[in-house]
C-alpha cells in the first residue's frame, strides 16, 4: 500500500505575516490561523484592521498577537522577532508580504519613490528572512514563504521600482533556499497577477481581464491558499528556491 502522507496542519507551530492586515496577508493569516497556528500579524499602519482580524483568528480558535513594525527598519524587524520569541519562543513559518507602490513612468519617477519601494519590498524580505533564518536554524527546521509578483518576472509599463524589488526577491528567494536547504528550511515565492484587493480597485480592470486566459482577476483567498500549502502541507516538505505564479495564467513559461 502505498504511503500516505498526513493532513495539513499548524497546530501549535508559530507563524509570523507581515502587512496581514488587509487583502491578501489579511487571508493568509486567516487560512493559516485555521490551520492551528499561533499568528504574529505585523501592520504598519492598520491598527484598528489589525485588531479586527485579530478577532477573527479568535473565533476560529487561534491566539494571535498584533506588532506595529516598519519591516524596511533593521531595529524594528529585531524588534518584531524578539516580542515573538519572547511570547512563543519559536517561529516556524514566516510569510513576507508587506508591500507598497510607487507608481510613475520611469523618466518621472523620483528618486525617493524607487528608493521606498527598494526599501519594504526587498529589504524588508531580507531583513525578516534573515531573522527568521537565525531562529530556525538553531530549530533545524521552517518554511519561508515570500511574496513576489508577475509583474517581477515580466515587466510592468509604470511600476519600475515595484519590478524591481519583486524580481530581487526572486532572486533573493532562490539564494536563501540554497543556503537553509541543509538545515530543513525550505524558502519558497508566490508570484500573484491581478488580485482583487484595495491595491488594485483603483485599476481599470477591463483592460486587464482581457489579458488573463481565465477572464477574471484573482481572489486573496486563492492566493492564501497557495500559501497554505506552502506552509503547512507535508507534500511541501520536498519544494524549495521555487516561484509559484497564481496568474489565471497570465504568464506563461
Amino acid at each position: 500500500m502505498s504511503e500516505l502522507l498526513p493532513l495539513p496542519s499548524l497546530q501549535d507551530q508559530v507563524v509570523i505575516v507581515t502587512g496581514a492586515s488587509r487583502g491578501i496577508g489579511r487571508a493568509i493569516a486567516l487560512h493559516l490561523a485555521a490551520l492551528g497556528a499561533k499568528v504574529a500579524i505585523n501592520y504598519a499602519r492598520s491598527g484598528a484592521e489589525a485588531e479586527s482580524l485579530l478577532e477573527e483568528m479568535a473565533a476560529l480558535g487561534s491566539p494571535g498577537i498584533a506588532l506595529s513594525a516598519d519591516v524596511s527598519q533593521a531595529e524594528s524587524v529585531e524588534g518584531l522577532f524578539a516580542q515573538v520569541m519572547e511570547r512563543w519562543g519559536r517561529v516556524d513559518v514566516l510569510v513576507n508580504n508587506a508591500g507598497i507602490t510607487r507608481d510613475t513612468l520611469l523618466l518621472r519617477m523620483k528618486p525617493e519613490d524607487w528608493q521606498a519601494v527598494l526599501d519594504l519590498n526587498l529589504t524588508g524580505v531580507f531583513l525578516c528572512l534573515k531573522a527568521a533564518a537565525k531562529i530556525m536554524v538553531k530549530q533545524r527546521q521552517g518554511r519561508i514563504i515570500n511574496i513576489t509578483s508577475v509583474v517581477g518576472l515580466v515587466g510592468n509599463a509604470g511600476q519600475a521600482n515595484y519590478s524591481a524589488a519583486k524580481a530581487g526577491v526572486v532572486g533573493l528567494t532562490k539564494s536563501a533556499a540554497r543556503e537553509l536547504a541543509s538545515r530543513n528550511i525550505t524558502v519558497n515565492a508566490v508570484a500573484p497577477g491581478f488580485i482583487a484587493t484595495q491595491m488594485t480597485e483603483k485599476l481599470d480592470a477591463t483592460p486587464i481581464v482581457a489579458q488573463i486566459p481565465l477572464g477574471r482577476m484573482g481572489s486573496p483567498a486563492e492566493v492564501a491558499g497557495l500559501v497554505r500549502f506552502l506552509a503547512a502541507d507535508p507534500a511541501a516538505a520536498y519544494i524549495t528556491g521555487q516561484v509559484f505564479n497564481i496568474d489565471g495564467g497570465m504568464v506563461m513559461h
